[in-house]
């Protein structure tokens, strides 16, 4: 592979993981973490590609896909649904972990009429328990990334991987399988696994959309899975195979649905 070539396949990379670090981006060209770090400071000479601590990510992303305010009106039915359906699971006093993603914040509107201890790297969630008086808030470090609306980088990492120790983690994802969970964006793996590893017990939210999709990254195995909250579109089979694997699966009944959620 030519140089021109490693740096073009690095870009394209890139552009569906928006984020990556070095060592990704090494085993995605089958190149050395040192050839990679010169492609991608010529890639930033060019306005492309942004070195980062440890890695890059895209300058111009192909679309909105990432940007919270645009996530957060996708599926926002089975997000209210889902949200108000694993709330319901968290009990009084439980210290709980609440992930960046759009539906995790919907899973936090419900939650303060609880005494809680939150933590989270979500401004979002943040911003909505910053006049709560039943809930002890504590936000992670990190640099803001405005895209996402969240705290990122290696202070928010640590702050998870070495501090944190929690009831619950909410958590999201760009995809499930049997495979296990997949995620679209590279700069939140590193802090999502920890957020996992610092959790007694790991609640994924995700709507019918994400069943039977593989996003760009692997973020865990389904051993690291205790419960999935969804909406009631999502599909049988794999509800039943993931229930076969004794992960807990709770269904959100829409909105008409006058009964509570199902296990």
């Amino acid at each position: 592979m030519t140089t021109e070539e490693r740096q073009k396949r690095i870009e394209a990379f890139l552009q569906k993981a928006e984020f990556a670090s070095l060592e990704e981006l090494a085993r995605e060209v089958d190149a050395s973490v040192s050839t990679v770090r010169r492609d991608v400071t010529s890639l930033e000479i060019t306005g492309t590609v942004k070195r980062t601590h440890g890695g890059a990510r895209i300058i111009f992303p192909p679309s909105d896909e990432f940007i919270f305010s645009a996530r957060e009106t996708h599926q926002l039915a089975e997000k209210r649904a889902i949200g108000k359906a694993c709330a319901a699971l968290i009990q009084p006093n439980q210290s709980v972990i609440i992930d960046a993603g759009t539906t995790c914040y919907h899973v936090a509107r419900h939650l303060d009429d609880k005494p809680l201890q939150i933590v989270t790297n979500s401004l979002p969630v943040a911003n909505l328990f910053a006049a709560a008086t039943r809930v002890e808030l504590v936000a992670s470090g990190g640099v803001i990334y405005p895209r996402l609306g969240v705290l990122v980088g290696p202070l928010a990492v640590e702050a998870f991987s070495k501090k944190i120790h929690v009831d619950v983690a909410v958590m999201s994802g760009g995809g499930i399988t049997l495979e296990g969970i997949t995620n679209s964006h590279g700069l939140l793996i590193d802090i999502q696994l920890a957020m996992i590893r610092a959790a007694h017990r790991v609640i994924f939210c995700l709507d019918h959309t994400k069943f039977g999709r593989q996003s760009v990254l692997t973020l865990c195995g389904l051993d690291n899975v205790d419960t999935v909250v969804t909406d009631d579109q999502a599909p049988g089979d794999l509800v039943e195979q993931l229930r076969a694997k004794e992960i807990e699966v709770v269904i959100a009944p829409n909105h008409q649905s006058g009964n509570g959620a199902k296990t």
